[in-house]
């Protein structure tokens, strides 16, 4: 079988064992700085798959994503951090990684080698044509990752593939694909470099992009943000006093008036109406500040 891109030798870096530290480094940021301008060769693509997957969730369906190894926890990653930046239900954005939550942190021998797993794991989350998989594989021919979309795609779900190689398995299945392809690395096959850097970068993409076109920030604030710890009420009460060009002092006055809640703290001052009449108009508009401020 031919080598994908991703296991291929780099002959930039044949040598990096011999080098003193600092060019080691200065040789391992220069690869890095590729992974950029790969992404951003993919930006087409990738805002195809914000809209597209925003459309399904203002249906009601979930944001799911499916991978093996550091693809896997990068997926797990982007959708543990949803709740805590913009309010959004553990349900609603979901990571699936091979060999389950003890591989966050252990290597699952041949777990992304299960094909069959992937279909299974989707299948148990009841996938409908309302939902989106989003498949990620550095190579794009993780077995785990294609069972999960062929699943995800036999249901009538939006399919998407991430991979760092084109063409590929994955993305043959997939209604949108997203390949940024960043040549062979430092390491060779080591895809946590490079390869899982663009992942990341895509994953941070969508899954902000989305949450902006659901409402969920004002400006570039995120107005959704759950005050769940010391950091985050601090966060709050800064977001509130910026939107609505208050003080702290004022901002945690009216947040506590608004029950904690960032957006009606915001569109109560800046519409001048009670906090009550502020959550009613945010309700009517569907969570969206500028809309409920009139």
């Amino acid at each position: 079988m031919k080598l994908t891109l991703t296991e291929e030798r780099n002959p930039l870096t044949t040598g990096i064992d011999t080098l003193p530290t600092l060019d080691m480094l200065v040789l391992i940021n220069a690869e890095d700085q590729k992974v950029a301008l790969a992404v951003r060769d993919e930006l087409q693509n990738i805002a195809a798959a914000v809209d597209a997957i925003t459309v399904r969730m203002q249906r009601g369906g979930r944001l799911i994503y499916i991978g093996a190894g550091t693809s896997g926890r990068l997926g797990v990653l982007d959708a543990s951090e949803c709740p805590p930046t913009f309010g959004t239900p553990p349900e609603l954005v979901v990571g699936l990684i091979a060999g389950g939550d003890v591989a966050l942190t252990d290597a699952i021998e041949g777990a992304e080698d299960n094909q069959i797993g992937g279909a299974r794991e989707i299948a148990e989350l009841d996938v409908s044509e309302n939902d989106c998989v989003v498949s990620i594989a550095a190579s794009g021919r993780t077995p785990y990752a294609i069972g999960g979309l062929e699943e995800a795609k036999k249901r009538g779900a939006l399919t998407i593939s991430i991979a760092c190689n084109r063409p590929s398995p994955l993305e043959e299945l997939a209604e949108i694909g997203i390949a940024p392809i960043v040549g062979p690395e430092v390491v060779s096959g080591s895809t946590r470099l490079k390869a899982g850097t663009a992942q990341k970068m895509v994953l941070n993409m969508i899954s902000t992009g989305v949450m902006i076109r659901l409402g969920k920030t004002y400006s570039n604030l995120m107005v959704d943000v759950q005050l769940t710890n010391i950091k985050l009420r601090q966060r709050a009460r800064r977001i509130v006093a910026e939107a609505a060009g208050l003080s702290l002092e004022q901002a945690t006055r009216i947040l506590q008036e608004s029950d904690g809640e960032v957006k009606t703290a915001i569109v109560a001052v800046l519409a001048d109406i009670p906090p009550e009449v502020a959550r009613q108009r945010l309700r009517e508009t569907g969570g969206f500040v500028r809309k409920a401020i009139g």
